[in-house]
């Protein structure tokens, strides 16, 4: 019976393990869904990244457009990588993930954040330093969970 009992709560313990979500907003595997995390700080626009140039972080692939871009994620990850793993930011501040778009970036206090949509982003840019705090509060709390 301790044996079936073990056996049991591996099991349950696997699939826990596997339907906790990553961290970071990565359909398919690329992080933000391969768009360049640098390009958004020094060419102040969305910019896809290549397949031929990626870099594995926090269990995501993320896509750069160029080698610099690249390398400079290489040397300083935590610089680019966005608030609350890319997912959206008026979302975490309300308890849960939300998937974003690119054209929603926003850098505030050199930190990278996205939402859902331009309409979303609207409304978190009214409230933006009150609801980065609450945001930071319910990261820690979500960032394992599934969206």
């Amino acid at each position: 019976m301790n044996k079936f009992l073990l056996i049991l709560a591996l099991t349950i313990s696997a699939f826990a393990a596997r339907a906790q979500q990553s961290e970071i907003f990565a359909p398919g595997g690329k992080a933000l869904k391969g768009y360049d995390v640098v390009a958004f700080f020094n060419e102040a626009k969305p910019v896809a990244g290549a397949d031929s140039l990626t870099y594995a972080y926090m269990g995501a692939e993320w896509l750069f457009a160029n080698r610099r871009n690249l390398e400079a994620f290489k040397a300083n990850p935590e610089k680019y990588v966005p608030q609350y793993g890319g997912y959206c930011a008026y979302g975490t501040s309300q308890g849960h993930k939300a998937p974003t778009e690119a054209e929603t970036w926003t850098i505030v206090g050199d930190k990278l954040y996205f939402n859902y949509n331009m309409k979303v982003k609207n409304s978190w840019t009214k409230k933006q330093d009150e609801l980065i705090d609450k945001a930071d509060v319910q990261w820690p709390l979500i960032k394992h969970k599934a969206e």
